[in-house]
């Protein structure tokens, strides 16, 4: 039967406090404070390495895109360990309890809410403070694992050996030039989309790419209804226009 954990809760204005006596962890094998970047699944919980459960399992506090989201993660592997949220809207305010939690010698784990942070994630903000505020005192340790990217790559059948990854789109400025790079690029170019936006920007893509450019679609990966779909940029774009219920969730669009 597996084990039920009592929730811990955790706010920016009490964590310091209520972690100054606890014990400090010691996985990190030396005298510095560790954070933990950690890779988590994309979808399928079994997407997880033995190591990102251990780091889990043992740092004294998980900074979460949204904690209930990472809970159903820890929950399903029966690990404890409290977590606190950090996110694009988070003030600076949490940047700087962090910091004192890490200044005490307390080990974090930071974790994005799929996949790996940093990667198009604002948890890069958070690491390039912390790089910044203790510069060699501190060890700052990737624990790798599951990103769509990388996912998307592996089944596009698209050479990656050079490749532009250019995260999230801007909403509307600077729009309409990328899809024209995107076009003329002779590397692959890759990047997320969202549901909202998925359509225009295969219209988009429509418009500027030649016949033969190959766009490959990538969604729900790791999901019961994963899908790669390629094509030219017109084939993609109708078969998406045809198949709405197929509009959902984050894609990853490779263009060749």
């Amino acid at each position: 039967m597996r084990k039920k954990f009592s929730e811990l809760k955790i706010d920016a204005a009490s964590t310091a406090k209520d972690l100054e006596d606890s014990s400090t962890s010691s996985i990190s094998g030396n005298e510095k404070p560790t954070l933990y970047v950690v890779a988590t699944p994309i979808g399928n919980l079994e997407d997880v390495t033995l190591r990102a459960l251990r780091i889990l399992k043992d740092v004294d506090l998980i900074l979460c895109e949204d904690t209930r989201h990472t809970k159903a993660l820890l929950s399903h592997y029966e690990i404890g360990t409290p977590t606190m949220s950090y996110h694009a809207q988070s003030k600076l305010s949490k940047i700087d309890t962090i910091i004192d939690i890490l200044k005490k010698g307390k080990n974090l784990a930071l974790v994005s809410d799929a996949g790996t942070p940093t990667i198009s994630d604002p948890g890069v903000l958070l690491v390039a403070k912390i790089r910044e505020t203790f510069g060699d005192d501190i060890s700052v340790v990737p624990i790798p694992g599951p990103s769509a990217l990388i996912t998307a790559l592996s089944a596009s059948g698209i050479s990656s050996a050079e490749f532009t990854f250019l995260g999230f789109l801007p909403h509307k400025k600077g729009r309409e030039t990328l899809f024209k790079e995107i076009s003329i690029s002779e590397r692959t170019m890759v990047f997320y989309e969202s549901t909202h936006r998925i359509i225009k920007a295969l219209t988009s893509l429509k418009e500027h790419c030649r016949g033969d450019q190959v766009v490959v679609v990538a969604r729900e990966l790791t999901k019961m209804f994963e899908e790669v779909f390629s094509g030219n940029a017109t084939d993609v774009l109708a078969h998406f226009e045809n198949n709405p219920e197929k509009c959902r969730g984050e894609f990853v669009v490779i263009v060749r």
